[in-house]
This record gives C-alpha cells, sequence and structure tokens, in this order.
C-alpha cells in the first residue's frame, strides 16, 4: 500500500470519533503523513506532540496542540479540556513515543469523543500496558510502508535534481524506503559528498551528515531548540538563527522561531556529548523563566541550583503552578527539601485536589512536625482512608496551636463519620465544646455528623458550611451533602436549586469535576420531578446525554446517565436507554433506573429483583416501588389481589425505614391494597412519575369503576402534560378495562405517514441528530426537520420524541382483546407492556 492510499485509509477511519495510530521507523514519513491527513480532512486541525528532552512534563502533547494550558493532574478533567477545544476538529499528534503520561492516559478517552490522528516512532519506549491500552483504543493501527522504488526516486530527483540515473539508484538502494535518508542521502550525493558503504543505522548517518554541514553556531542553535521544546525568540538562538533559516531547518513563528522538524532539531541535541549537552542546558537556565530555568539545571545535573530557582519560582505563582514546582523541588535526587517546603508543597498539593501526591511530599525520614502531621491526615482522609488518617493525627497533642488542634480534630470527627457514625455523635460533642467558635474546617465537619443523623437545622449549617468565603474544599463538599441529602429525603426541588447555586459557584472558580458533579444532580431532580420532561423531553435527553458524554468524575457520570436513561424510557425510547445502561457502574441512580426501564418495557422479571442491600433514603424507596409493580405485573396478583411477593413463602417485604414520607405511604399502599389515592397526593409537587404510578395502581386496585375510572383519568392527564409517553400508554389501557377509548391524535391527523416521514422518524427513535439523519437519508437538514414536523403534526405529538415512539407503534399490528373486563394479571393483554398499539402512545 503507497502513502498516499494509506492517507485515504486513515481518512476514511476518521470520519467519526476514534483514534489512527500511524507507526514507522525514523524517517519514515510520519509527519508529512500527518500533515496530509489533516489537511484533507473536515474541520480544523490541532497540531501538537511529544518532545523527547521533555518527555516528563505533564500534558505537554496536547497542551502544544490546543495552545493551552491543560490540567494535566486529572486525566479524565484532562480528556475533557482537549474535547472541549477540539470539537468537531481534528486532533493531531506527533512523535508519541516522546509524549509524556499524562497525555497517554488521556487518549483512551479521547478517542470516545473527537477524532484523534497520532504518529509513533518504532523503536519506542512505551511501557507494555501503556501501548496495550493505546491499541485496545486505537480504531485503525497503520504501519508506514516505505516508500517504493519509483517513488523513492521521484523524491531524490525533486531534492537533488541534477543527480544521474546511477546515482538515484545508489541513493535509493542505500537508503532503504526512508524518506528522510532519501532526502539526505540525496543532498549529500548532489553536493559530491557520496554516501557510505558502512553498515551504520541508515536516518541516523543521514541526520547526523547533514547536520554536519551546518556551521558550529547554527548547530548548536538547533540543538537549543531541541532542549527547549518550545518557539523560541530568534535573538535567543544567536548567529546560528540565519544559518538555519537558510538551511530550511526553522520557520517564522510570528515573533519567534520554531524547528520544521521537532525531531531533526532533538536530533541535534542528542548528537551532543554529555558535557557539551549539560553545558547547553546551563547556558538555557541563564536565559530562561526561574520555572523552566530550573528543569534545565536538573537536566544539566546541578539539582542544588535547580532547587533554589523551583523555590524561587514557586513563590511567584499559585493554584496548581505552584503545586508542581514544590513537588519537583521536592522529588529532586540529592537534595534534602527543608521541612517547610515539604509542608508548602502538600499543602499546594491539597488545595489543588492532589491527595496522594500531597502524602508523597511529605514522606521524609525525619519527623516533620505536627503541622505536616495534620497534612498528611488530610491527605489521607481524601484519599479514602479514614483508618490511617486517624492513626496520623492521634499523636497531635492537645497543647499544639489552636490551627492545628482545629484541623486535627476534623480528621478525628470525620473518620469517626465515615467509620462508625453512632460514635461521630459523642465526638461531635466533645469537639463542640472544645471550638465554642469552630473554624470553617471544623464547622463543616460538626455540619456533616448532624446531616447524616438529620439533627433539626441541619439544613442550615451545611448551608452556612457552603457559603462564600469559607475554605473552598469544606465549602464544597459540604455543598455536595447538603444537595445529596435533600435528594435522599425527596426534596427535590431544594437539592435541585442548592446544585445550580453550587454550580455556579464552581464555574467562576473554574472547579470544573465540582462543576459538572452539581449539574448533574440538579439535571437529576428536575427529572425525578417532571420538570424536564414537561419542558421538553428532546432538550432534557440532550442536556444530559451532552453532559454524560464528557468526562466526569464517578458520581456526575451516573447521575447524568440515570437522568438521560430515564427520559428516554419515559418517552418510549427503551432501545436507547437500555443501551445507555447497558454497562453497570454500580451507582444506585443507574441501577434503579434499569429496573425501571425494564418494567416499562415489559419485562417485569428483570425489575422485580428486590433491593439486596439494607439503605434509606428516596432512591431506596424507588427501588421497592418498581420491584413491586413487577412483580405485579409479573403475576404476584394472581396469588393474592393486594401482595407484591419477593419471598419464596408469598410474603411482602418489610418497608425499609428512613424513606421520604411519599414513599412510605406507597409501599404501605401496596402492602395493604388501598390508600394509593393518598399517596399520590403525596408524591404531588415533588416527583409527578411517581404521582402517576400511585393513580395507575389506585386505578387497577380500586374495585370502585368510578373511582378508579377518575384516577386513571387524572394519570393520563398528568402523563400528557408531562410528556411520559409509556405511563400514558398504561392509564388508557387501564381505561379501556373500563370501555374508556382514547385516540392521541389530532384531528388534523387524517391522512398517514409518508415512507420519507416513517424513515425520518425512525432515524429519532433511534437517537440519531438531525444531522446524522439528514446524512444517512442524502436530505438536507432543513427536509428533516420539515419531515418531522409533518409527522409531529398527523400523529397530534407535542415533540419529537414523543413523534418517533407513536410512528414506531404504528406499523406493529394493534392488540384487541375478547373480554375487556378481564382481570390486570398475568394473562391481561390490555395490561401486558409488550403489546403494543398506537394508543399506547409508544
Amino acid at each position: 500500500m503507497s502513502q498516499q492510499d494509506l492517507a485515504g485509509l486513515a481518512a476514511a477511519h476518521l470520519r467519526r470519533p476514534g483514534l489512527v495510530v500511524l507507526t514507522g521507523a525514523p524517517g519514515a514519513g510520519r509527519t508529512t503523513l500527518l500533515r496530509r491527513i489533516a489537511t484533507a480532512a473536515a474541520g480544523p486541525a490541532h497540531t501538537g506532540g511529544g518532545l523527547a528532552m521533555l518527555a516528563t512534563v505533564p500534558a505537554l502533547a496536547l497542551s502544544r496542540a490546543v495552545k493551552a494550558r491543560l490540567p494535566a493532574h486529572d486525566v479524565p478533567l484532562l480528556a475533557e479540556a482537549v474535547r472541549s477545544r477540539v470539537r468537531a476538529g481534528l486532533l493531531v499528534l506527533d512523535d508519541l513515543q516522546y509524549a509524556d503520561p499524562a497525555t497517554l492516559a488521556a487518549l483512551p478517552h479521547l478517542a470516545t469523543r473527537i477524532r484523534v490522528v497520532a504518529a509513533l516512532r518504532t523503536p519506542h519506549r512505551l511501557p507494555e500496558a501503556t501501548l496495550s491500552a493505546l491499541r485496545e483504543a486505537a480504531t485503525a493501527w497503520l504501519d508506514i510502508p516505505p516508500l517504493d522504488p519509483q517513488a523513492a526516486a521521484d523524491l531524490a530527483r525533486r531534492t537533488a535534481g541534477q543527480l544521474d540515473d546511477t546515482a538515484v539508484a545508489a541513493v535509493v538502494a542505500r537508503a532503504g524506503g526512508n524518506p528522510l535518508a532519501v532526502t539526505a542521502l540525496a543532498r549529500q550525493a548532489g553536493a559530491g559528498r557520496g554516501t557510505p558503504d558502512t553498515d551504520v543505522d541508515q536516518v541516523a548517518y543521514a541526520i547526523a551528515t547533514a547536520l554536519a554541514d551546518l556551521p558550529r553556531a547554527a548547530r548548536t542553535a538547533l540543538a537549543a531548540l531541541g532542549l527547549l521544546g518550545r518557539p523560541a525568540p530568534a535573538s535567543l538562538l544567536g548567529a546560528g538563527a540565519t544559518a538555519l533559516h537558510e538551511a530550511g531547518l526553522i520557520q517564522q513563528a510570528g515573533d519567534e522561531v520554531v524547528p520544521v522538524s521537532a525531531y531533526i532539531a532533538e536530533t541535534a541535541a542528542g548528537l551532543l556529548d554529555a558535557d557539551a549537552r549539560a553545558d547547553l542546558h546551563r547556558a538555557l537556565a541563564t536565559a530562561t523563566p526561574d520555572a523552566e530555568a530550573a528543569r534545565h539545571l536538573a537536566a544539566a545535573g546541578d539539582h542544588d541550583q535547580a532547587y533554589r530557582r523551583a523555590l524561587t519560582a514557586a513563590d511567584r505563582t499559585a493554584g496548581g503552578d505552584r503545586a508542581d514546582l514544590l513537588l519537583f523541588a521536592c522529588n529532586l535526587p540529592g537534595v534534602t527539601p527543608a521541612p517547610r517546603v515539604r509542608i508548602a508543597a502538600a499543602d499546594a498539593l491539597l488545595a489543588a485536589g492532589r491527595p496522594h501526591a500531597a502524602a508523597r511530599a511529605l514522606t521524609s525520614a525525619a519527623p516533620l512536625g505536627v503541622e505536616a502531621d495534620v497534612l498528611r491526615g488530610e491527605a489521607l482522609l481524601q484519599a479514602g482512608d479514614p483508618a490511617a488518617a486517624r492513626a496520623a493525627v492521634t499523636p497531635i497533642p492537645d497543647a499544639a496551636t489552636a490551627t492545628v488542634v482545629a484541623a486535627r480534630d476534623r480528621i478525628l470527627l470525620l473518620a469517626d463519620l465515615a467509620a462508625d457514625p453512632a460514635a461521630a455523635l459523642d465526638t461531635a460533642e466533645k469537639i463542640a465544646a472544645r471550638h465554642p467558635a469552630p473554624p470553617p474546617g471544623v464547622a463543616a465537619a460538626l455540619a456533616a455528623v448532624r446531616a447524616a443523623h438529620r439533627a433539626p437545622g441541619w439544613e442550615r449549617d451545611l448551608a452556612a458550611a457552603a457559603a462564600d468565603g469559607t475554605d473552598p474544599l469544606s465549602g464544597r463538599w459540604s455543598a455536595w451533602l447538603l444537595v445529596e441529602h435533600l435528594t435522599a429525603d425527596g426534596r427535590l426541588a431544594e437539592a435541585a436549586a442548592a446544585a445550580r447555586t453550587a454550580a455556579e459557584a464552581c464555574a467562576a472558580d473554574l472547579a470544573y469535576s465540582w462543576q459538572t458533579r452539581f449539574l448533574a444532580v440538579a439535571g437529576w431532580a428536575d427529572v425525578l420531578q417532571g420538570l424536564s420532561a414537561a419542558a421538553s423531553p428532546d432538550n432534557a435527553v440532550r442536556r444530559s446525554a451532552d453532559l454524560a458524554d464528557r468526562a466526569l468524575p464517578a458520581d456526575a457520570q451516573a447521575y447524568a446517565v440515570a437522568a438521560t436513561a430515564l427520559v428516554e424510557a419515559d418517552t418510549g425510547l427503551l432501545a436507547a436507554a437500555r443501551s445507555r445502561l447497558a454497562d453497570p457502574d454500580g451507582h444506585p441512580a443507574t441501577a434503579w433506573v434499569a429496573r425501571e426501564a425494564a418494567w416499562l418495557d415489559g419485562q417485569p422479571d428483570r425489575a422485580a429483583q428486590h433491593p439486596q442491600t439494607p439503605g434509606a433514603g428516596l432512591l431506596t424507596g424507588l427501588q421497592h416501588i418498581t420491584a413491586r409493580w413487577a412483580a405485579y405485573d409479573g403475576g404476584a396478583g394472581a396469588r393474592s389481589p393486594y401482595a407484591s411477593a419477593f419471598d419464596i413463602d408469598g410474603a411482602a417485604p418489610a418497608i425499609p425505614a428512613g424513606l421520604p414520607t411519599a414513599a412510605r405511604r406507597t409501599l404501605t399502599a401496596w402492602a395493604t391494597g388501598t390508600g394509593f389515592t393518598a399517596a399520590a397526593e403525596a408524591w404531588a409537587g415533588t416527583a409527578r412519575r411517581e404521582q402517576i404510578r400511585c393513580l395507575l395502581a389506585a386505578g387497577l386496585h380500586d374495585p370502585n369503576a368510578q373511582r378508579a375510572v377518575t384516577a386513571l383519568l387524572q394519570a393520563e392527564q398528568l402523563a400528557d402534560e408531562a410528556g411520559l409517553v409509556v405511563l400514558a400508554g398504561r392509564a388508557r389501557r387501564g381505561l379501556r378495562r373500563h370501555h374508556v377509548h382514547r385516540d392521541t391524535r389530532s384531528p388534523r391527523s387524517g391522512s398517514n405517514l409518508t415512507r420519507r416521514e416513517t424513515d425520518v422518524l425512525r432515524l429519532v427513535a433511534a437517537g440519531e441528530p438531525t444531522r446524522r439523519i439528514a446524512g444517512q437519508l442524502g436530505i438536507s437538514a432543513e427536509t428533516v426537520d420539515t419531515h418531522i414536523r409533518a409527522g409531529m403534526r398527523k400523529l397530534g405529538a407535542r415533540t419529537r420524541t414523543e413523534a418517533a415512539a407513536l410512528a414506531l407503534t404504528q406499523l406493529e399490528p394493534a392488540v384487541s382483546s375478547s373480554d375487556p373486563s378481564a382481570g390486570f394479571g398475568r394473562n391481561d393483554p390490555f395490561d401486558r407492556p409488550d403489546r403494543r398499539d398506537r394508543e399506547d402512545g409508544r
């Protein structure tokens, strides 16, 4: 396969998100091939790559591509930062063998969201685990073939037109199809230098001999560019810059110059002997800022000077940069950092959200003092090891400074809360007595204990701990506890409001991980209330799915996926919901939605499983409610008209403690067979879909036909208003039992869907956006929208999602019943969710 064909193959793989890796020997033409692919690809190209002399600089390869500083300490956050800048463009990474570990770890995340093409030189020194992860994530792994003899000869003639056929043949034979070797050797042959006939590495010889033709100042300047790993002003390169321009080895980039080939520049640096390279690093340290100079001095082996320059740079910066510089100073070989430096490094790393690195910074053979002990305890606590955190701070005496004692007490209290919530109450009383006016960290820990036990005023205490002006980490943590506890208590409107307030504050501070976590739980609360669906199911799906498509913290990912899947299931897109929930993550929200979707889809056997882990809160109640619905649909009512059986002996399970009032009333109604209407009223204003389900249950269980019809009509109305298509269909099936029939079509829907309208709505049901539908059907996006609007009008649908669900049911035979008065048990065709007709709204 020619390189042109290889470029076409790579471009074909890059029509959608994925990772294409091009591999080849030095000088095989990887960079040229990347440039050809980037030129042909749709959208802007973001070009970067690794640098040999700066292979340990975190996220350097990606930063070069997007031309921005990136959060290298958090791989998912790093991937999201890159994705948000590349979007529909193409990420092009050269010299992957020099990429830093953060870049390599982010590539599998990026491959699922954006188009990435990367070049990897062989041989390389990537760890086997890293290489395996890249191969697994890659859409295609393509080896760059050598130039065929004719292509190599053409390249040699273009490089040195004066060569005769014999000289060209000699160059081609010696180069072995390597484009860089062809170019270098052709230039040498054209200058009358000839080519050696030894067995030294061809490409190394080509580069070395090419650079040997440069003046010494030019070789030094090119080596300096290789060590710098970034553009540099021409004045920094001295007199050699002119010769490099004339040789075509560097090019102007604004006010700075960059090497045409970073590989050649790095090779120039590699050709220096160790002493010359160290001298050049020292020279660069005198001409670069302190942070950069520290790394050059470390590379030169002058670790003491590197330590001092790193501390100087750290004093002039803040945030993550300060943390990186202090950690660099602590890790320099042969240097014993002062205790104050280790403590400052740990403090900065904790503020940056890097507890594991903070703990490493405090690792020392000599004692560092009580201040280091509390920082170590805080790091262990944030890293999820409360027992070790307690052990780290227990030796701190009461005679320590007030700040240290307060930090110690906070860690002890939170460690107790994690291990033994009951014992934490006693610890909280003692700590509250010791701190009549507790500092923010202690106040937040005391509020957490009161919230865990739902002491009166716990909401006020957590809100105060989360207020502006408090310690950022304690404040965000307290806000998260507030939102989680409000959600567990069924106070969804308050939870959503608190989450959005916290998200706005996090956005102002660029705290991405916390911001997305709050946004995800706010969207989840909206969906449970029925607010997003009432406004527009399409918009609800779009917002939650957009959030779920990012690289998020685990909690945020789970809530976003659960919200999206629940809206999809409620609006009839059950296949999409099942697909989204295909990979279980163990989170209670996604676990419940998976069962709920199975129940909505007429698979009660998959939804009836009783929750195995004890718990409290709204989600626990919802899991029990869904399980009882599923057991009822699965035929439990055949044994007892009012009992949902889960146990072998047919007994209903006990109602868990700690449930919100509405959930407890609903489960009590299932246990007794009465009280569903009162339970529905308890859900009003909290969770509309659960209010509807209670009304459905009232219509099924009430022996009085008039009261049953009234409940079912109310359920139908609420479901239609909220866009809950499947629940509306269940209400209509219940009404048909009482000979009340509904037609979901509007008076204007007299004509059937056209074939094109059906095709469009099928793709809408599959979750395809307008742009992709247009591409698949070969029509414009405007025409797609026209067909969707026409289908909505004919079907009487309020949204495109509902129209898609209704269109699918038109293609399936309607269900009839020979006995409309039959009961709603296992054999009742009107209550079998897997029997779909147009009136079901699915």
